[in-house]
């Protein structure tokens, strides 16, 4: 069954799965069941062009396990989607879950399509017929879907109002990361990068780091790079370099991180900006920082990249930035690189629409500073978690969160039993 799902991400899901089954003494007749994928949907979308012509899409959806409540994830719409990417995504969204004791078991989906060459009005019949297709699959107890690259609140609002017309009912609690117009939570929006900017925060007090003054480097620009980046800048931390899919800038002098973030919202992207402080947007990751936040993609971080970062910490905005292998160099380095891992770092996304989706349910709705209160507390309670259970272990943060959340996973399993 594991050709089904074959890759370098999914591998690189797998190779960490069983990194931590050997460190649990998890037995082999036990992993499967633990590793593989409870249901992989695979389904075709054909929608009219503005030029007459019907594409079709292939479009995915995994869900990991429901053993823990409903499964949970985003939806991702980009031009390099296969199924063994979005299988790994809803892997490492498991055990993101259960680290944060969250009710959700990991789901992910997605549409090998870019998004950018799409009008208005195929991107709203693609994002309707792709609900469409999914709604046996799906439901508010059964999986709930969220954004993710590629896709945005306007998004999520077209699959909350596809669903709700098949019901014949509003039912906003299908989706989160909706407008708040529509049933969304205050929050949502900047509740990742503000997540990475907290436990960066976090980070740099346990290295006895004064943010006022300390460096960072954001690579990957979207929403989540963005708010890091605005949050990191709030508390006096000065953003010298940044890039996305399309420029990087460096300046040791820092850069204007509103202002980046200000044409970055107006053009879509950070190219031209400046014609000044533009580097390679690979060379942009090896500058001396104080804080790495990588927040776009899987496997930015190699091994020939690990050798050469100049960084204290590594604040991982992304899913699976950095590779296996990256991992074992940063352990040998002398240097003592403090890594965030990104099922820690990047989980104020999951943890706020948590929060979206019980609103929903309840149709009560908090205030935005409720909404934060309750994300730092959540996030500080993982945090402490991690650190501990890594001091106890003598393992890395990676190992420490990863082996907390399999092991919630497998111990809930356990309980639950085998059916019939």
């Amino acid at each position: 069954m594991l050709h089904l799902y074959a890759g370098p991400v999914f591998d690189m899901a797998r190779e960490q799965f069983h990194l931590i089954a050997d460190h649990l003494a998890i037995p082999e007749a036990e992993r499967d069941r633990l590793l593989l994928p409870k249901r992989a949907i695979v389904v075709s979308c054909p929608i009219h062009m503005d030029d007459g012509r019907t594409r079709v899409f292939p479009g995915y959806r995994v869900q990991h396990h429901l053993t823990l409540g409903p499964a949970k994830g985003g939806t991702r719409f980009a031009p390099n989607v296969d199924i063994g990417e979005i299988a790994a995504l809803a892997i490492w969204m498991s055990w993101k879950c259960a680290l944060a004791d969250l009710p959700y078991g990991g789901a992910k989906g997605g549409v090998t399509v870019d998004p950018h060459t799409l009008s208005m009005r195929e991107l709203e019949g693609l994002s309707r017929r792709y609900m469409q297709e999914m709604i046996p699959f799906v439901g508010p107890r059964v999986d709930v879907m969220a954004p993710d690259m590629g896709t945005n609140e306007q998004v999520m609002a077209w699959f909350m109002d596809t669903y709700s017309m098949y019901q014949g009912v509003t039912v906003p609690e299908i989706v989160t990361g909706k407008p708040v117009d529509t049933g969304g939570t205050l929050g949502r929006r900047e509740a990742t990068g503000h997540g990475v900017a907290f436990l960066a925060f976090r980070a740099m007090e346990a290295l006895e780091i004064d943010p006022v003054g300390a460096t960072a480097i954001v690579q990957g620009f979207g929403n989540v790079g963005a708010h890091a980046a605005l949050g990191l800048a709030a508390r006096g931390v000065k953003i010298v370099g940044v890039c996305d899919h399309t420029a990087a800038y460096y300046d040791p002098k820092g850069l204007d991180a509103r202002e980046l973030v200000s044409h970055a919202q107006r053009t879509g992207a950070l190219a031209g900006w400046s014609t000044e402080a533009a580097i390679d947007p690979r060379a942009v990751m090896e500058q001396p920082c104080d804080v790495l936040a990588p927040c776009a993609v899987e496997r930015v971080i190699d091994a020939d990249l690990a050798r050469v970062l100049r960084c204290r910490i590594i604040a991982e905005g992304a899913n699976g930035p950095t590779t296996p292998e990256a991992d074992k160099i940063l352990a040998e380095r002398n240097d003592g690189i403090f890594v965030i891992p990104d099922i820690l770092c990047n989980a104020g996304g999951v943890i706020v629409s948590y929060f979206e989706w019980v609103q929903d349910l309840q149709q009560y709705f908090w205030s935005r500073d409720e909404v934060m209160d309750r994300l730092e507390r959540a996030l500080d309670r993982s945090w402490a978690t991690v650190v501990a259970r890594a001091k106890r272990d003598g393992v890395s943060n990676r190992t420490a969160a990863q082996a907390i959340g399999v092991e919630r996973v497998m111990k809930a399993k356990q309980a639950r039993g085998l059916f019939p």
